[in-house]
């Protein structure tokens, strides 16, 4: 009988050796298989990406960089800082982010559903201005960001404004000496405050910037052209997060009003007193180049407003000599924007705090002038009644008069308002100045305590929700807004917030901020708001720029008179013969080329920088009450000294008539200023 169990054990053999073989065989090739689709599938990522690069970079369409870097997104999406970080990007409103490291200059972010993006028009008068100011960055104050100051509390001179700060800081060189000032630049405000602003619902950003930002001059202790480059950054992040930039001039050389917050606390020296005029024409100068720099097409959709210089007190300047100066501001804007819309930004004046109604009727015509006011109650008389009592102020303070200031005088805004209601706050006054509601404060009564006001973190659910009512009645009352201010830094000493009521962001964190400011739309129980449009001129359209002769007939630059110093003839005068200063763009890492601009949009503005007259002396540009130097630093006294000049060479006789004719200009003005063409 044949043995099966040896054939099956055979068959059975035979087949494990066939599938052994084929199991190989098999593998072998799946291997293959698996290797050419991944390989198929690499090569059509690789291609779909560079072709989706490639048409972002020339559309500005939403895509995906290399590395897989998202360009655009909304609410949950992922964001990529600069230094390569990420975080989520939180926005229940409807706003989306746009960075593209191959095309920077694209516009298409927006912050919320409800505003225009950046490539879309904005319609002032119709579009609420919803904004917040970023205050105490690239010009520090101490109460802003008090840690700063404490430090140099017990040096012979204290710290108590950014000249003394600055000095401090270089004397301080174990401590980190000046560029302790770019370290506050790069962490109190970054990325990660512009996408938190959109998120909250704003859409616009005031920037004090100062004069330092540019130059400094002689013994000017401030760290010289350093913040620009910080605010070039504000520039980019909002632009990637859809946000439009107020631009504040907010320091002059020689102080607009003697506060801290104009670099250096003390005199008034812009306007008024011996070098009055001196510092005025140095100011226009830095006026001048930042409007060049911010009118070119990469900037203009997102610093849309441009306040030409912060609170000067025209009390003391006097309302004729301040108009004059505004007026030729606002010349010196428009001859490097062009006028009409889309060229440039609306020029923003402060109204000195004299109120609207001085201001009716100023400069009829003018192209995009826009009124900024300040609306503090803290800084007089100091409140007795319960903070319940007071939330309605804004209402019956503010609603009328701007509405209507819209109506008559065009496009006002609230450049700064806070939260407070009586002056409490670790310098809010000023360091060491303490606080009239508690009688610290020189020749104050005291109303109260100020601790519970500034214990924030023990504030009840009807302390927080009066808070809001205030904030709400503001926002409503005021329509175009700026809040005073995004953020305050601790305090050392303390080791927290000592001025609550200043900060946006510690009250949305904590609720006595709204965490949608379209909620306060019709709290002040208004009717009929102004809900525009403003007039076409006012806006760059049919008849902007169209100026009635009779309107600045009175008004003449310069003036004839300062206060405190006498007839502009007998003051010292700058002449424009210095080299122009021209702003920097920003630098890109891309491997695409990018055109960051020249920094100058209008080449036919040709006119040198005001600077000394050669070989003359001049006071102090903070100088203060003083007599004018003898001899006289001005125009007209070089002139005369060229003009009494018989020594001079043939070719020296040519190189005088120049400086005589450059001398006598200054007295009249920028008349070496090209002629300004305002139908650009």
């Amino acid at each position: 009988m044949p043995d099966y169990s040896q054939q099956k054990h055979g068959l059975f053999s035979s087949v494990r050796k066939n599938r052994r073989r084929a199991r190989i065989f098999i593998g072998i090739g799946v291997f293959i298989l698996l290797a050419l689709i991944a390989l198929v599938t690499a090569l059509i990522y690789m291609f779909a990406s560079k072709k989706h690069q490639e048409s972002s970079s020339s559309n500005g369409d939403p895509g995906t960089l290399a590395h897989s870097v998202e360009v655009t997104g909304g609410d949950g999406s992922t964001v990529t800082r600069d230094d390569g970080t990420t975080f989520t990007y939180k926005n229940s409103f409807g706003g989306t982010w746009y960075y593209d490291a191959s095309d920077p200059f694209n516009n298409g972010a927006r912050a919320q559903s409800w505003s225009p993006a950046l490539n879309e028009t904005f319609n002032y008068g119709t579009d609420p201005i919803r904004g917040v100011n970023l205050g105490g960055w690239l010009v520090t104050e101490p109460f802003i960001a008090p840690a700063l100051f404490e430090k140099y509390l017990d040096s012979p001179t204290p710290a108590i404004d950014e000249w003394t700060l600055s000095e401090n800081m270089r004397n301080d060189t174990a401590g980190g000496g000046i560029s302790q000032l770019e370290d506050h630049y790069k962490t109190f405000i970054t990325e990660d405050d512009f996408a938190e602003i959109a998120g909250a619902g704003l859409n616009f950003v005031r920037i004090p910037i100062p004069y330092w930002a540019i130059e400094t001059r002689d013994d000017e202790p401030f760290l010289a052209k350093t913040s620009w480059t910080y605010f070039l950054k504000a520039v980019e992040w909002a632009r990637k997060y859809g946000l439009r930039i107020n631009l504040d001039l907010h320091t002059l050389p020689g102080s607009q009003n003697g506060w801290n917050h104009s670099g250096k606390d003390g005199s008034i020296n812009v306007l008024y007193g011996p070098m009055g005029y001196a510092n005025a024409q140095r100011s226009l100068d830095y006026i001048r180049i930042i409007a060049e720099f911010i009118s070119q097409p990469q900037y203009k959709d997102v610093i849309t407003i441009f306040g030409i210089t912060n609170e000067p007190q025209a009390s003391v300047d006097g309302i004729d000599v301040l108009k004059s100066y505004y007026l030729e501001g606002y010349n010196v804007v428009r001859t490097a924007s062009g006028v009409g819309e889309g060229k440039g930004p609306y020029v923003s004046i402060h109204d000195g705090f004299l109120g609207a109604s001085d201001w009716t009727g100023f400069l009829p015509g003018a192209d995009r002038l826009s009124l900024d006011m300040h609306k503090y109650t803290c800084f007089g008389p100091q409140p007795t009644g319960t903070l319940a009592s007071m939330v309605n102020v804004p209402c019956s303070a503010y609603a009328s008069m701007i509405n209507n200031t819209l109506a008559d005088f065009g496009l006002v805004t609230a450049g700064e308002f806070s939260n407070a209601v009586m002056d409490c706050g670790l310098y809010v006054n000023g360091v060491n100045v303490g606080s009239r509601y508690d009688g610290t404060m020189g020749g104050s009564t005291k109303i109260g305590s100020c601790d519970p006001w500034l214990d924030w973190a023990s504030w009840d659910d009807a302390t927080k929700q009066n808070y809001m009512k205030l904030a709400k009645a503001s926002m409503d009352s005021l329509q175009n807004w700026f809040f005073w201010t995004w953020k305050i830094g601790n305090s050392t000493v303390h080791g927290t917030v000592m001025s609550p009521h200043w900060s946006y962001q510690l009250g949305l964190e904590n609720g006595w901020m709204p965490t949608d400011p379209r909620t306060a739309v019709g709290t002040c129980g208004n009717k009929s708001p102004f809900d525009g449009p403003l007039k076409s001129y006012q806006t760059g359209g049919a008849g902007a720029g169209t100026i009635p002769a009779s309107a600045t007939a009175d008004i003449p630059w310069p003036p004839a008179s300062l206060s405190n110093a006498g007839a502009i003839t007998l003051l010292p005068s700058y002449t424009p013969t210095g080299s122009l200063v021209t702003l920097p763009g920003p630098t890109f890492t891309s491997s695409v080329t990018v055109d960051a601009g020249s920094g100058w949009t209008n080449p036919s503005d040709q006119a040198g920088m005001m600077v000394p007259i050669a070989g003359c002396t001049y006071l102090d540009p903070w100088v203060g009450d003083a007599n004018p130097p003898s001899p006289l630093c001005s125009a007209n006294v070089a002139a005369a000294k060229v003009a009494a000049s018989t020594a001079a060479s043939a070719t020296g006789v040519s190189t005088i008539s120049h400086a005589v004719e450059t001398s006598i200009s200054t007295v009249k003005g920028r008349a070496l200023t090209p002629k300004r063409n305002f139908s650009l």
